[in-house]
């Protein structure tokens, strides 16, 4: 029996969504769930939508809508905003408690979309999410950008087809390694931050010598990794790297 999953496009019919410059949410995330529901299809994957049109069901109905397919996971497409146009840029993913399936779903789609070229903001948990707090499958939101900043809208139009290509990818990886098909990739931990500030900066400092780091959330604490590595050698050479630099480290699985 193939693996099912539900696409969801936030917001529609009288709910915008974020909006900018007369661009709305609503909008391109449908765009997006259709292409990305298209590919997985071709990937072999059963597809639902809580929505293929632009009409408007509340989060709860959308999650009742995903419950009755009875599938095996759901991914729900948003795009992100800020209070002031043009200050955050990146892609995050949402879920409602990190566990072993949602992370390796969430990290691979971040990882993804970051080969596209946007920033890795990581994982939060939101357990407040409608969406993800009422869905009976593994759930994830995935903030594609922000609508309000520039850079990632021209990133969204010009890679759009990319982009679609690299959430499907997400998916079917994150999934492949949650049901064990595939090895899990290493990264190697740089800090352990009680406050997520803290971790973000330290974020920002490794990617602009140019390193992939990601902040997870480790119970109390902000996890600063670096490096998506698919062999235990590769990662404790990026290890050694490290520690050059001064760093203590930690191998762990991404």
């Amino acid at each position: 029996m193939a693996t099912s999953i539900v696409i969801d496009a936030g917001h529609g019919g009288f709910d915008n969504g974020a909006t900018y410059q007369g661009r709305r949410e609503k909008d391109d995330v449908l765009r997006l769930a259709l292409a990305v529901g298209e590919l997985l299809n071709q990937r072999g994957f059963e597809v639902y939508y809580t929505r293929t049109t632009d009409e408007y069901a509340s989060p709860y109905e959308k999650a009742q809508i995903a419950n009755a397919t009875g599938a095996d996971y759901f991914v729900s497409l948003h795009r992100n905003s800020s209070p002031n146009p043009n200050t955050y840029s990146g892609v995050q993913t949402l879920v409602y408690q990190e566990n072993r399936v949602v992370n390796d779903i969430a990290n691979a789609i971040n990882s993804q979309l970051e080969e596209v070229g946007f920033k890795n903001l990581g994982i939060e948990e939101r357990p407040g999410l409608v969406v993800l707090r009422r869905t009976n499958m593994p759930a994830v939101l995935v903030e594609v950008g922000f609508i309000n900043t520039d850079a990632d809208n021209q990133l969204f139009d010009e890679k759009f087809n990319e982009i679609a290509d690299a959430i499907a990818t997400g998916i079917q990886q994150g999934i492949q390694e949650a049901q064990g098909q595939r090895p899990r990739n290493y990264g190697v931990q740089v800090g352990l931050f009680q406050y997520e500030s803290n971790a973000l900066y330290l974020q920002e400092q490794l990617q602009d010598l140019g390193y992939t780091v990601q902040v997870r959330k480790e119970g109390p604490y902000y996890a600063v990794i670096v490096g998506i590595e698919p062999t235990l050698e590769m990662a404790t050479s990026l290890q050694q790297r490290l520690r050059e630099m001064g760093y203590d480290t930690l191998i762990v699985t991404v």
